[in-house]
C-alpha cells in the first residue's frame, strides 16, 4: 500500500475534517507538551472505538509506524515522534474524541475510554463521594486516564501507589505481524472485534456480564510496600517490573481502547498540617514515625524547599489564582489556549517567543497578595517545609504526635492549618511544577534551559537532601526542590545558566543519582528523555515484537523488529 492509498483508507474511516496532512495544521499533535517533534504522514481523529480499530487494523497493512496519543501532556515526549531518524512513515492516531467513562459496581470501578481524562472522573464521581487514583496534579493539565495507566504515573496521594491495572481491551501485533484484539476488562462483550467494541462504546452490557474476580484494578501491596522505611529500594519508579501488566506500564506499544480502574472513598474528616524546619533529619523522623508507626498512613506529605517557595510564589501566583477562582476544571482548557497562543506566536516574526507566559507574568504583577502571613512566616524562619494531609483516625494521630515532637522547639515547629491556610498551600505546593518553565520563559537571556528530573530515592535514605559538587552546582541559577515526601519520590528542577551544555550537565547529574541508588524517572516515564532500564526494554519486547507501536521510546531502536 502507498502512503496516498492509506490517506485515501484513513480518509474513508474517519472523513476528510479528521485526517490532518498539512505539517503546519498537525503541528501541535507532532510536537511534545515540553519535549520532543517530528515528521507525521498523518493525525487521524477517530470518534469510535471500532474507527480507531479500522486506523490501527490499515496502518498495519501499510506497515507504518503507529504512535497512539490522547490528551499530549506527557512531560518526556512520550507520544510524539522524536527526529526524523525513523526507518518507516509515522501515523499518529489522536484518540481524545473517543470520550466516556462507565461506572460498573455502584461507582466502586469505572471503565475509562481513550478519551477519558483525570479530571473530567474526578468531577464524575464526587457525586458518589469517591474519587480516581490521582487529583490535582497531571488532572490539572488535561491528562487522560488511559495515559496515566500506560505511564505507571504516581502522583501525590500516599495510599494509592502508581496507576495501576490488570483490566484493559487493547489491540497488539505479534511477532508475526498480525493484530489482535483482547479484551481483558473482564466484562463479556461478545466475540468479534466489531461487536465487543460497539457493544463497550455503546454501554450494551448488564451487571451479569461483569466478572469480578479478574484482576486488580490499583495496587493493593502498595499502602505496605510504602510502609518498609528499612527497605534499600524505592517505593515506586517507572521501570520496577511488579507494576508492568499488559496496558500498566505499556507506554504507547499497546493500542488501547479502555482501562478498568478501582475508585477510592472520599474522605470526609480531614486535616492538614504545615511543617517548618532547618534540619533535613526532623523531616526524617516524621516520615519515619508516620510511615513505620501510625495505624493510618497519610493522604499526602508535599515537600517544598524555601526556594522552590520563592520561585513558585513569584512565578506562579496567576495559576494559584485561577485555581482558587475558578477551579481546576478550568486548567485543562486555559492550558490548551496558552499553547495555541505560542504555536501563533511563532509563525509572526515580531512577537516574542514564550508570548502567553510573558502576558501572564505581566498580569500576575498587579494581581493581590496570594499567600497567608502564616506561610510567609514559615518561609523566613525555615528552609524545608511539608505539606502533610490527613484523614479518619490519623488526624488525631498526627496532632499528638506532632505536638510530642515539636515540644523540642530546636527541630522547628507546626501549625494545623485553617481552611484559607489549607488551600493556600496546596494550591502553592501545585504551582511550583510549572514555575521554572515561567522563570525560563522571562529570563530567557540568562537562562540556557531547565533540566528536569523526576527522582524516586531508596525508602532508607537519611540523606535524602542533594548536595551537588561545586563544579555542578556553579552551573546552575536556580535549584527547585519538591515532591511526594512520605514516597520519597523528588522532583528536582534546575535552571541552568547561558551557555551552558544542559545535555551533559544531565548525564552528570544521573551519575550522581546512580551513586546514591535511586531510580528514575519516577513517575513520568522515559519518555524521549530516559534511557530505558534492561528490564524495562525487555517488556516492551514483549508487548510489541515488530516495534511498529511507538518505537524509540526510552531511547529504544526505531528500527523494524528492534534491528
Amino acid at each position: 500500500m502507498t502512503s496516498q492509498q492509506l490517506i485515501s483508507e484513513l480518509t474513508g474511516i474517519v472523513g476528510e475534517k479528521y485526517i490532518i496532512t498539512d505539517p503546519l495544521k498537525n503541528e501541535e499533535y507532532r510536537s511534545g507538551y515540553r519535549f520532543g517533534t517530528g515528521n507525521a504522514l498523518a493525525v487521524v481523529r477517530p470518534a469510535t472505538l471500532l474507527e480507531f480499530w479500522y486506523i490501527v487494523k490499515a496502518c498495519v497493512a501499510a506497515d507504518v509506524i503507529v504512535i497512539n496519543q490522547a490528551a499530549n501532556t506527557g512531560l518526556t515526549g512520550g507520544s510524539t515522534p522524536s527526529g526524523n531518524d525513523y526507518d518507516r512513515d509515522i501515523v499518529i492516531i489522536n484518540a481524545m474524541r473517543i470520550d466516556g467513562i462507565q461506572l460498573i459496581n455502584q461507582a466502586e470501578q469505572v471503565v475509562c475510554l481513550p478519551g477519558s481524562t483525570l479530571n473530567e472522573l474526578e468531577i464524575l464521581l464526587k457525586k458518589y463521594e469517591r474519587e480516581p487514583h490521582s487529583v490535582i496534579g497531571s488532572s490539572c493539565i488535561g491528562a487522560s486516564v488511559i495515559g496515566g495507566v500506560c505511564n505507571n504515573s504516581g502522583g501525590a496521594l500516599v495510599q494509592r501507589g502508581p496507576a495501576y491495572t490488570e483490566m484493559a481491551l487493547y489491540a497488539q501485533l505479534n511477532e508475526r505481524g498480525e493484530l489482535e484484539l483482547k479484551n481483558h476488562l473482564g466484562i463479556d462483550l461478545g466475540d468479534t472485534p466489531e461487536e465487543i467494541l460497539t457493544n463497550l462504546q455503546e454501554n450494551r452490557y448488564q451487571r451479569k456480564d461483569i466478572q469480578n474476580e479478574c484482576g486488580r484494578g490499583h495496587d493493593h501491596s502498595y499502602c505496605h510496600h510504602v510502609r518498609q522505611v528499612d527497605a534499600d529500594s524505592p517505593a515506586r519508579f517507572n521501570a520496577d517490573p511488579a507494576r508492568h501488566y499488559e496496558a500498566s506500564g505499556s507506554a504507547g506499544k499497546l493500542a488501547i481502547f479502555a482501562v478498568r480502574l478501582d475508585t477510592f472513598p472520599l474522605e470526609k474528616e480531614t486535616a492538614v498540617f504545615y511543617l517548618g524546619t532547618n534540619q533535613t533529619e526532623v523531616l526524617n523522623d516524621v516520615r519515619r514515625a508516620m510511615l513505620g508507626q501510625f495505624e493510618s498512613l497519610p493522604i499526602s506529605g508535599e515537600y517544598i524547599h524555601r526556594d522552590a517557595f520563592d520561585i513558585a510564589a513569584k512565578y506562579g501566583k496567576d495559576t494559584f489564582w485561577v485555581i482558587k477562582k475558578f477551579g481546576t476544571h478550568w486548567l485543562p482548557k486555559l492550558f490548551s489556549v496558552k499553547a495555541k497562543v505560542d504555536r501563533i506566536a511563532k509563525k509572526i516574526s515580531f512577537l516574542p517567543a514564550d508570548l502567553s507566559d510573558k502576558l501572564l507574568q505581566s498580569v500576575s504583577k498587579i494581581l493581590p497578595e496570594h499567600l497567608p502571613k502564616k506561610l510567609w512566616q514559615y518561609r523566613d524562619q525555615y528552609e524545608h517545609h511539608l505539606i502533610i494531609k490527613m484523614g479518619g483516625k490519623g488526624v488525631q494521630e498526627a496532632r499528638e504526635f506532632l505536638k510530642h515532637y515539636f515540644s523540642n522547639s530546636s527541630r522547628g515547629n507546626y501549625f494545623e492549618c485553617d481552611a484559607i491556610e489549607t488551600q493556600a498551600a496546596m494550591l502553592h505546593r501545585f504551582a511550583v511544577a510549572s514555575a521554572a518553565i515561567r522563570y525560563r520563559a522571562i529570563h530567557s537571556k540568562e537562562v540556557e534551559d531547565i533540566v528536569a528530573l523526576d527522582v524516586a530515592l531508596r525508602r532508607n535514605d537519611a540523606d535524602w537532601f542533594e548536595k551537588l559538587p561545586a563544579e555542578v552546582d556553579s552551573k546552575i541559577i536556580h535549584k527547585l526542590y519538591y515532591g511526594h515526601f512520605m514516597c520519597h519520590v523528588f522532583h528536582q528542577d534546575y535552571i541552568v545558566k547561558k551557555g551552558e551544555d544542559c545535555l551533559n550537565l544531565e548525564h552528570e547529574m544521573l551519575k550522581l543519582l546512580d551513586i546514591r541508588g535511586a531510580q528514575y524517572p519516577a513517575e513520568h516515564n522515559v519518555g524521549h528523555l530516559y534511557e530505558a532500564k534492561p528490564e524495562l526494554r525487555k517488556f516492551y519486547k514483549q508487548l510489541d515484537p515488530t516495534n511498529s507501536f511507538n518505537p524509540g521510546i526510552g531511547q529504544t531502536s526505531k528500527k523494524k523488529f528492534w534491528q
